[in-house]
């Protein structure tokens, strides 16, 4: 397993737990420049990891994680890589008995590359704590209603691998270079819990080191849209609280989620997970006023985001005609072009014709001309 991690003291230690009694051989992490105490947690694992030290912000993932992905092969000899984030979980999917470990191991090398569904938990929002304990339901709502508290989807699904010397990785843990041969059978399929918004004070500053490290790294250019920069820019713009409590469903909600199917309970984490951060709950006057001023807030992005939506769709219609003018243009510009090719060829045999009747003419002059008296 690979993993980069920045700032994640409230859960990299129970991560890293986790997956060695999962059975995973070799953990490979790299730290970057973490100033929260993650650098320390991650030192007292010893050599059971392969810990590294990059301090650079300027997002530069790709590279990492790639580089980590081909020492997992070249250096450990790796027969898969998984490429995890610090805030997730892998498990065989529920209701299966095997671990990580006998998984892979009866998994068919021939796959070589299959992708995994990530399934956000949530539960009860706080100010501080891994909520690991706290986080006990899998987000299965529908994508028009995440999109309704400003989420653009549910979490892309991460690309597993096998070792490879030449792999690369890319999107994150998303995608890779590798291309895939079958489906994974249904008794050896895998998920992974994931746990993105496990308190206030851990995500406004994972939202802030991710939109500083873009501005750092002016080669990159993520799309407005992007979930890091949407974030960012509700940070500075100081609504970036009312969203972290609107994503979390409330009492009245979850009930009926429940009963729906839309939430599902799971506490596979919060009953293996060791040594969890505590939680601290949030100001019970913050989290009313945000409750009460999120959707409202939430509904304004919306109305933007569809005006901009239509304006960028009324771009596209003129553009279309604008398409269709040139096309049309350019068929008369060919018309115009054969009607003047003929015309010359037309002028051609004109000149050749009128040549041929002139020196017809001066012919018979100069036989009448030279004609003996």
């Amino acid at each position: 397993m690979t993993v980069m991690v920045r700032d994640e003291a409230d859960i990299i230690g129970p991560m890293i737990e986790h997956h060695l009694a999962q059975g995973i051989d070799r953990i490979i992490v790299t730290d970057n420049g973490s100033k929260d105490g993650t650098t320390e947690i991650l030192e007292s694992f010893g050599s059971a990891i392969d810990l590294r030290h990059d301090p650079v912000h300027r997002k530069q993932q790709f590279s990492v994680v790639t580089g980590m992905a081909r020492d997992a092969y070249t250096r450990y000899g790796a027969d898969w890589v998984v490429n995890a984030d610090a805030d997730e979980f892998w498990f065989p999917r529920a209701g299966a008995a095997a671990s990580l470990a006998e998984t892979f191991a009866a998994l068919d090398p021939a796959l070589t590359t299959f992708t995994v569904p990530v399934i956000d938990m949530t539960g009860d929002p706080a100010a501080t704590g891994s909520g690991l304990q706290r986080l006990t339901v899998r987000d299965l709502r529908p994508v028009e209603r995440l999109r309704r508290i400003g989420l653009r989807d549910h979490s892309t699904p991460d690309a597993v691998h096998i070792g490879s010397a030449d792999v690369e990785v890319a999107q994150g843990n998303h995608f890779v270079n590798l291309k895939g041969a079958g489906s994974v059978p249904d008794g050896l399929a895998l998920e992974v819990l994931h746990f993105p918004w496990r308190s206030w004070s851990q995500f406004a500053t994972k939202v802030e080191n991710a939109g500083r490290a873009y501005e750092a790294n002016p080669d990159l250019l993520p799309s407005p849209n992007h979930h890091g920069m949407r974030e960012y820019a509700r940070l500075k713009a100081g609504t970036l609280f009312a969203y972290y409590v609107l994503r979390h469903p409330d009492a009245e909600e979850t009930a009926r989620g429940l009963e729906s199917g839309e939430l599902v309970r799971d506490d596979r984490v919060s009953l293996s997970a060791v040594s969890p951060v505590p939680d601290s709950p949030l100001d019970a006057a913050e989290l009313r006023a945000a409750a009460e001023y999120g959707p409202v807030i939430a509904g304004l992005d919306i109305r933007a985001a569809e005006a901009a939506d239509a304006a960028r769709g009324r771009e596209a219609e003129l553009l279309g005609y604008v398409d269709e003018g040139k096309q049309r243009i350019d068929g008369l510009l060919a018309d115009v072009q054969e009607r003047d090719s003929r015309i010359a060829e037309l002028a051609h045999e004109l000149d050749l014709e009128r040549n041929r009747k002139v020196i017809k003419a001066m012919n018979w002059i100069d036989r009448r001309v030279r004609r003996p008296l």
